[in-house]
């Protein structure tokens, strides 16, 4: 596993973060199997949230954040774990949002679940425009100076939101957000419009997610048959794959398959390699329902597609018509 610099920061991480966005795993203890397994395969950064449950069911939010809870008992001081707050946790006008009421209310429950007294990076998981910003801001400002966490960072947010936040710190004298994490694969190439050139500016570190385009990049489905048994696309996207898997899309994993071929590689292993090949990027995402998932997605690192390689990949999904996160 390589390590690198997080941004600006002098944390180091690696170059694949597990993401506990679990899809299909039911059993908490297979998922914390395949945490534990990540965490021998090198990876030290788990990126959790308060609305992540098993089986991807919000009526089970906060259950990742428990389960993870149990392995750090094991490994707290080796690893680097995020959560997120923002997304709709209950019923209630102040279950969901940016407000200083439900970020303050939030760390401490996410602390509980997670069994330690601080998260190391905790961000913001989408922008609240019914909320100032300045009042996010300065809540998230005092929970570093609270030691509830290290460092503070942003989801699903445009580039003018990021500098936005970025200035707002920088002239309140907060301590600024020190990453992003965004949605990017060969089908979803959408951060390098606006948000490379803010990072090339502002130096702030990027976590993507999704590199595997909701798993189609993953050589796992072929177009014009069905998706195999107990995959993504048989289960909770049912009935989308046709759609989804349209001209580009198909020519995009035709040429991966090629590309992966030719290096003894997975199309999912080529497909984050090729995300990881981005000097704006400093980790990609990889989620994974079970120890072989993760085993594959970790092929990824160590090596590299070529520059004529990347280019072609550049070319063929640059048509891409429908945005995938």
């Amino acid at each position: 596993m390589d390590y690198v610099n997080f941004g600006t920061a002098g944390l180091k991480v690696s170059r694949l973060a597990f993401g506990l966005g679990f899809r299909g795993q039911a059993d908490p203890d297979e998922a914390e199997r395949v945490i534990e397994r990540a965490i021998e395969l090198g990876i030290n950064f788990i990126d959790c949230a308060n609305v992540y449950g098993l089986e991807d069911d919000h009526k089970n939010a906060g259950t990742c954040e428990e389960i993870l809870g149990r392995v750090l008992k094991r490994h707290r001081d080796d690893l680097v774990i995020s959560s997120k707050v923002c997304s709709r946790i209950g019923t209630g006008p102040n279950d969901s949002g940016l407000s200083r009421y439900h970020i303050m209310r939030e760390i401490d429950r996410t602390l509980t679940r997670l069994d330690t007294d601080h998260v190391d990076v905790y961000i913001l998981h989408s922008y609240d425009a019914d909320t100032p910003l300045d009042e996010t801001l300065r809540a998230m400002d005092d929970l570093i100076k609270a030691g509830k966490t290290r460092y503070i960072g942003v989801s699903n947010f445009q580039a003018w939101q990021v500098l936005k936040a970025r200035w707002i710190q920088d002239r309140a004298g907060l301590d600024p957000l020190i990453c992003i994490q965004n949605p990017y694969n060969l089908l979803n190439r959408e951060l390098e419009r606006e948000m490379w050139p803010a990072q090339r500016d502002q130096s702030f570190g990027v976590m993507t997610y999704s590199p595997l385009g909701v798993g189609l990049l993953s050589g796992a489905y072929t177009i014009g048959q069905a998706a195999p048994s107990g995959t993504l696309y048989a289960t909770v996207r049912a009935g989308h794959l046709a759609k989804e898997m349209n001209a580009t899309a198909q020519a995009t994993l035709e040429l991966l398959r090629e590309i992966a071929a030719a290096h003894s590689k997975t199309p999912a292993q080529t497909a984050i390699n090729w995300v990881l090949s981005h000097p704006e990027v400093n980790m990609a995402i990889t989620g994974g329902d079970t120890v072989a998932h993760m085993e594959d997605n970790v092929g990824a690192v160590g090596w590299s597609i070529t520059a004529e390689e990347r280019a072609q990949l550049d070319e063929v999904s640059s048509g891409q018509e429908r945005v995938l996160d």
